[in-house]
């Protein structure tokens, strides 16, 4: 069910959850693809092939494949670095998210990123970002730009609840109101920041209420439903795209797994997440779907699975970046040298 509340009263009105257009076996398909490639990350992750950190979104894929859905392909598009669904629905290649992850050349980011920092310029994928809330003042300037060069198209920054309670936020936020611009804060919140619940943390604990503070429209979407989040991302887009200014969407979610791979989640009740398992985005719509047609659902299925399994090869076959291209894409040097970047 959308809320939209208002900007001077943040007092919620249910508006109806309009998508008779929407294709449910293309966001079951959009949603398949995020969950197993999230579980091969997480497999390969435990057998010791991905380095570094890796924070699965399972359990949150409504929101990445129900937004997406409606960007068009000039917006741009910055996230945090819960990144790999948002990279995949942006429609980043799967096999060189899966390199990047294994370190490999052939990566997204030349292997040099890993699993935060998912980029393709050519899809206005501007990266995922590990500083917290540190991207939600550059995607405040590409709205700025976006609104001096190209009209029409806006800038969608998505963050998690955690990045509301710091300054680039709020600054964020103002600048954007004062200077009307077109941007979309979208705010993932799936109730838990690292170790504890968000509202042990935050004096209001709903990111949406937050936008009456800065004369803004904010939408809330049940994050769990996929009909519910393309409903909600219409309304605000429009909104933002009408030249009014900038909004807030707050995607209400929950994560099947840990902050990271190395959470031992003892901070949360295993019951509540069984509990949660009940309104599983990917098996709920699946389900939905076999009562229509069991025969596509199993061929979509299987073609998803073969996609990622050749992802896994082909990262596994791909070669690690030569040492002779360490300092590539190094802007400045301490010796006061430039190398440019490729």
């Amino acid at each position: 069910m959308v809320l939209a509340l208002s900007p001077l009263t943040a007092a919620p009105n249910v508006v109806p959850a309009a998508v008779s257009d929407l294709d449910l076996w293309d966001m079951y398909r959009a949603m398949l693809r995020v969950r197993r490639f999230e579980e091969l990350a997480g497999q390969h992750y435990a057998a010791g092939k991905v380095g570094g950190f890796l924070h699965l979104g399972i359990g949150e894929e409504a929101v990445c494949a129900g937004a997406s859905s409606v960007l068009k392909p000039h917006d741009h598009l910055l996230t945090h670095y819960r990144d790999h669904g948002w990279a995949l629905a942006r429609g980043l290649e799967p096999d060189r998210c899966m390199a990047e992850l294994f370190g490999k050349s052939t990566g997204v980011s030349g292997g040099r990123g890993g699993s935060m920092h998912f980029a393709d310029a050519s899809k206005r994928m501007w990266g995922g970002y590990a500083i917290v809330g540190g991207h939600l003042t550059l995607a405040t300037g590409l709205a700025w730009a976006a609104k001096v060069q190209e009209p029409g198209t806006i800038a969608c920054v998505v963050f998690g609840e955690g990045a509301s309670n710091i300054g680039e936020f709020h600054e964020a936020a103002n600048l954007a109101a004062t200077w009307n611009l077109p941007i979309l804060f979208l705010c993932e919140n799936n109730g838990f920041g690292m170790g504890t619940r968000s509202a042990r943390a935050a004096a209001v604990p709903d990111v949406a209420r937050r936008a009456a503070a800065y004369g803004m429209p904010a939408w809330q979407v049940d994050g769990m439903d996929v009909r519910d989040v393309v409903a909600g991302t219409r309304e605000a887009l429009a909104f933002v795209r009408s030249g009014e200014g900038p909004a807030i969407l707050e995607a209400h979610t929950y994560r099947f797994r840990g902050h990271s791979m190395a959470d031992p989640e003892l901070y949360r009740d295993k019951q509540e997440v069984e509990a949660m398992r009940s309104r599983d985005p990917v098996v709920n719509v699946a389900t939905e779907l076999r009562a229509i047609d069991t025969a596509r659902v199993d061929a979509i299925t299987a073609e998803v699975e073969a996609e990622m399994q050749a992802a896994v090869a082909f990262a596994e076959a791909s070669p690690f970046p030569d040492v002779s291209t360490l300092e590539d894409g190094i802007v400045a040097r301490p010796d006061g040298l430039t190398r440019g970047v490729r």
